[in-house]
């Protein structure tokens, strides 16, 4: 994978295909993998970026700098200068979403389309925050994510009635089980708390061009449930897609589905 330092620490991302730019914007807790099957379908017709957030799959530790979601869409903007591009279609899922909206609104002249997917740009409801902050404290005091905690956390990402002996839903499951203490405690439960104690922009919704923003939810989607979605809809005025079958990574849950919504967003837009 190629790499850029930014912020004094390497970012690795996926550059794959030729074409219009599609910068991919990942989930929290999960890698580049999470996207496979979109950058199979998109890297046919299109560049695909797919940077991994940090302290996920080969990139480093959370930069020092690094405070809130604003930095993350920063960081985002100092790849694509090093990369020498000058407009993206930007497609985020979850915390990829928060940021990927905010670099939006930071530099809209950068994003030709945009596509919002299982995501919500309004704060952490309170009670919820709570709830991820007592995890991360006892991922801290544990040094590790506990078996018992796992089986709290992996089912949060995907639709309730998955099989649980999946390989989705395995391999994810070992993966978290994988992480070091020094990457848990230097990057996944900073930005796990950066990510749940984020502002509202709520406000700055109507900013973003309707014609050109697409909002998708998985229908069965947890953390980020589809009336958050409806509401981001709404004040941005653009369409909205539920996705059937799907959970909060609906990307890998239903991909036949999310590409063709994808491609032919694209194909009228990018």
């Amino acid at each position: 994978m190629p790499v850029a330092v930014i912020d004094g620490q390497p970012l690795h991302y996926v550059d794959q295909g030729s074409g219009p730019v599609v910068l991919l914007g990942s989930s929290y807790l999960w890698d580049r993998d999470m996207w496979a099957p979109q950058i199979e379908a998109l890297s046919q017709q299109y560049r695909v970026i797919v940077p991994e957030l940090w302290g996920h799959g080969e990139s480093g530790p959370l930069p020092a700098p690094t405070r809130s979601l604003d930095d993350l869409a920063r960081q985002a903007l100092a790849l694509l200068d090093q990369l020498d591009i000058p407009q993206i279609n930007l497609i985020g899922l979850s915390v990829g979403g928060m940021w990927g909206a905010r670099l939006a609104l930071l530099a809209p002249e950068r994003i030709n389309s945009l596509v919002l997917m299982d995501t919500y740009l309004g704060a952490e409801p309170e009670a919820t925050r709570q709830y991820y902050f007592s995890l991360f404290k006892m991922i801290e005091d544990a040094g590790t994510i506990p078996g018992p905690l796992l089986d709290v956390v992996a089912p949060i990402f995907f639709r309730p009635g998955i099989d649980r002996e999946s390989a989705l839903y395995q391999d994810f499951r070992k993966q978290l089980q994988g992480y070091s203490k020094e990457r848990l405690l230097q990057s996944i439960v900073p930005l796990g708390r950066l990510i749940f104690s984020r502002e509202d922009v709520l406000g700055q919704l109507p900013k973003l061009d309707a014609d050109t923003t697409l909002v998708m939810c998985g229908e069965q989607d947890k953390p980020r449930p589809p009336a958050e979605s409806e509401e981001m809809a709404g004040l941005i005025g653009c369409s909205l897609i539920l996705i059937p079958q799907a959970g909060h990574i609906s990307a890998r849950e239903n991909p036949d589905f999310v590409n063709e919504a994808l491609l032919t967003f694209l194909a009228n837009n990018a």
